[in-house]
């Protein structure tokens, strides 16, 4: 509406400008009389298509000679979430500007794996077409190995849209095709650099200073900025107290020209100690990770690394993949990258916002990162779709506290799913914990509710908590059946005990850092009534 008022404005100032080439000379009145009608014809045009957006001085002249004057958000970073969100503001008419320390194809090896759950929010936003052209795998299910016996989790996907299903691929060609998404509109704008601090005034944070790619200094303003700069952020520690806890570590592996013994299905193979996930991540490609516990990874140069994968992991991987998984030992191509697990901690400050992994994460076992963080851009969007301004920096602070409120369904069932599916199936020398573990691969192997209910959650399909708890607490009372039955007996009642115990030490942790309140009673909180303030609206 206000892009079609301005052209509309644009077309009356071109009539106005011949008017007066035909009067030049003949008619000064006319002329005087005419520029002031189409000076107050652009004012008035102006007010209109600009309202809610405050002229670039108050913006500061900062962002002007920085090239930046007239954003309505700054976004560090440009990873999955940032692009996304990048792209969903710029479609919503905001001007947005994305500084990103390198915009060349990222070469990692996490975030190859988007669940069924995450593909629907990329349909959303209109960003499905990113994973075509990049080779993509379509991933069906996933299968578990644990001693010699397999569980196959898969659930129909009928009821939703065809292409629901999940996809592994390449992470740099993922991201490289949601830039490219981002960067065809015109109101986004693609900046290198990198951010080295924000900008406070009177404890608002008014844009941020960043180095160019030329290694000059600069700033960019804006009424909002929203930091994206992952796992790795410089800019955490400005935001949130969050400790981040490194639980093991993975290490990569890419086998190549090989066939996964189910197509189309992610392998996690529930070995001792180091777990192993396996998915197809191109046509001649299938991505290998191998879990080892702790603070500490053997190491790569003096071949420990090499010797344990060969001793201890690959005779527990399966037959048709032990030759391609040592041959890729050989190529010697070994990557490691810490797996890191943090809890949302929403420190609320005039100004900015904290997302994505810079913000939040959880063991990538379970492969929901990406579904996390797209669902929070959906969030956003929404909250700010019937925002004109964004200038009230104390109100939009605010209103977007129902940000952390209306975030929890996804995120905490993913973030729970992730740390106590992990917890449940690495190494641990706590009996009670191993009955646990093989309590609940019993339940998958039995088929039914149980497994569909499972690959719901494991999805991303299912976002409730408490679905998860209930979830939960039923394996574990199939633990405690099959340790009482046939006939109780005080040290099978020790032993249900010890279980129990472990089963709490597990998920208790997990509710209490995700936030009991905000998980299952989220309506006392007034922040989820919230409407948008009605200054921001004009």
């Amino acid at each position: 509406m206000c892009g079609s008022r301005r052209r509309e404005g644009e077309g009356k100032r071109d009539a106005e400008s011949g008017r007066e080439k035909k009067m030049e000379g003949m008619y000064p009145l006319g002329i005087v009389t005419a520029s002031i009608l189409a000076f107050l014809l652009l004012v008035g045009i102006h007010g209109c298509w600009g309202k809610g957006r405050k002229a670039a001085g108050k913006r500061g002249s900062g962002a002007v000679a920085a090239g930046f004057g007239g954003a309505d958000v700054i976004v560090v970073g440009a990873g999955v979430t940032g692009s996304a969100l990048a792209y969903a503001l710029g479609k919503d008419g905001r001007h947005v500007h994305v500084i990103e320390r390198d915009l060349a194809e990222p070469d990692r090896i996490v975030g190859e794996i988007l669940q069924p759950g995450g593909f629907l929010k990329l349909f959303e936003l209109g960003l499905e077409d990113c994973v075509d052209e990049i080779d993509a795998q379509r991933i069906l299910g996933y299968v578990l190995y644990k001693d010699g016996r397999s569980a196959k989790l898969s659930i129909s996907l009928e009821k939703y849209h065809a292409d629901v299903v999940g996809r592994g691929f390449h992470h740099g060609r993922f991201i490289q095709r949601l830039r490219e998404k981002a960067a065809s509109l015109s109101t986004v704008q693609l900046k290198q650099g990198t951010v080295t601090s924000l900008i406070k005034e009177d404890g608002i944070v008014k844009g941020v200073v960043y180095k160019t790619k030329s290694g000059r200094e600069s700033k960019a303003f804006a009424p909002l900025t929203i930091v994206c700069d992952g796992c790795f952020s410089n800019l955490r520690h400005t935001l949130c107290s969050s400790e981040v806890d490194v639980l093991s570590y993975f290490v990569g592996l890419l086998l190549e020209n090989c066939q996964l013994p189910f197509p189309n299905h992610g392998h996690i193979i529930l070995a001792v100690p180091s777990l192993v996930l396996l998915y197809s991540i191109s046509s001649t490609e299938i991505r290998c990770f191998v879990d080892v516990p702790g603070q500490k990874v053997p190491s790569i140069a003096n071949g420990e690394m090499e010797n344990y994968l060969k001793t201890i992991v690959a005779p527990q991987v399966p037959t048709e993949l032990h030759d391609a998984f040592v041959a890729a030992i050989d190529k010697g191509n070994i990557r490691t990258m810490p797996c890191k697990s943090m809890p949302a901690d929403a420190h609320l400050t005039p100004g900015v916002l904290l997302m994505g992994d810079a913000f939040n994460m959880r063991h990538p076992l379970a492969g929901g990162g990406m579904t996390v963080g797209l669902s929070d851009v959906i969030v956003l969007r929404n909250l700010l779709r019937p925002l004109h301004d964004l200038h009230d920096a104390a109100a939009l602070c605010k209103y977007l506290e129902s940000f952390y409120i209306l975030r929890k369904p996804v995120a905490s069932t993913m973030n729970m799913l992730a740390d106590a599916f992990y917890k449940l199936f690495s190494a641990s020398p706590d009996e009670a914990t191993k009955e646990i573990g093989q309590a609940y691969f019993d339940c998958l192997s039995l088929g039914g509710g149980f497994s569909g209910d499972s690959t719901a959650l494991f999805y991303g399909l299912t976002a409730s908590p408490l679905h998860l708890v209930i979830h939960f607490l039923v394996a574990v009372t199939y633990g405690v059946g099959h340790l009482l039955l046939p006939i109780p007996s005080v040290l099978r009642l020790r032993r249900s005990g010890r279980l129990i115990s472990a089963a709490a030490g597990i998920i208790l942790p997990l509710m209490k850092a995700e936030g009991v309140r905000q998980m299952f009673f989220p309506a006392t909180f007034p922040a989820y009534y919230r409407a948008p303030p009605a200054q921001l609206k004009q």
